[in-house]
């Protein structure tokens, strides 16, 4: 286990200007999501009861506000925006995934990385499995969201809802995240030339190392988290918000590392 993430970080401190490129990738694309929200959210919750409002004024808010944002053509510029971002991020993501594996491969020693050579080789079948994955990681939707609608009312309470779908939620978390490996292994395989197939037999073989590198990633990422959420929740105003956009870098350097060290375990021959 150490080995392994040792040797991913080595390889990350070997892309340094590509965690600045995440960063600003993630900075940005969070920025225009919350700016876009915020212009329909906002406005809505301006319309909110003051302090001390009488038994009436919160449900009529309620209803106010379920009639501006589904029986108005409010939302609709919102979610064709929407829309176009998540198209943008679903190009552009596959082709920063293509150069950061094809580098991981490329570079050793103190050579330079091979980000901008990955984009241009390999852009095409990443691209191809990044869709697939996502659309498989979407697909129990089309069963999971009706059923959700129709169990919500016949519910006696929304927690009580929220209690039944939570095994759901779970399966579905546990589906994405199986799938997200695989389809990553795929892409490794991809960008070295061994094929995708290849990099699906090497997942299968390197199963059980894979998923323990990446829960423990996982879990480096969480612990972080809740350490800058407990920050914020204790200095409020400016120096939570210098926190927050500073953590993005962290987030982007966690992201990185874990990347580079499910491709360490994932390279390595079966001894």
């Amino acid at each position: 286990m150490k080995k392994w993430m040792g040797q991913g970080w080595n390889i990350t401190v070997r892309h340094k200007y590509v965690w600045v490129l995440l960063f600003i990738y993630r900075f940005l694309w969070g920025f225009f999501l919350f700016r876009l929200v915020d212009s329909v959210v906002t406005p809505v919750l301006l319309r909110y009861p003051d302090l001390h409002p009488n038994a009436d004024a919160v449900p009529l808010f309620l209803i106010e506000a379920e009639f501006r944002l589904l029986r108005t053509d409010l939302v609709d510029d919102l979610l064709w925006l929407l829309t176009g971002l998540l198209l943008v991020r679903m190009v552009l993501t596959p082709l920063l995934n293509a150069g950061v594996y094809y580098s991981f491969h490329h570079t050793s020693g103190e050579g330079g990385t091979h980000v901008w050579s990955g984009i241009r080789n390999a852009w095409k079948p990443v691209t191809l499995l990044y869709w697939l994955e996502n659309a498989l990681a979407l697909l129990p939707a089309v069963w999971l969201l009706p059923m959700a609608k129709d169990r919500l009312m016949s519910a006696v309470s929304p927690v009580h809802w929220l209690q039944e779908l939570l095994l759901y939620a779970v399966g579905w978390l546990v589906y994405g995240f199986v799938l997200h490996v695989l389809f990553q292994s795929m892409q490794f395989g991809a960008v070295t030339r061994e094929g995708w197939a290849k990099g699906a037999l090497r997942a299968y073989f390197r199963a059980l190392p894979l998923v323990t590198v990446s829960l423990v990633m996982i879990g480096i990422g969480f612990a972080a988290s809740a350490a800058v959420t407990a920050v914020s929740l204790v200095w409020s105003g400016l120096a939570a918000v210098i926190v927050h956009q500073a953590f993005q870098f962290v987030r982007a350097l966690l992201s990185l590392w874990t990347a580079a060290a499910q491709f360490s375990v994932w390279r390595e021959t079966e001894s």
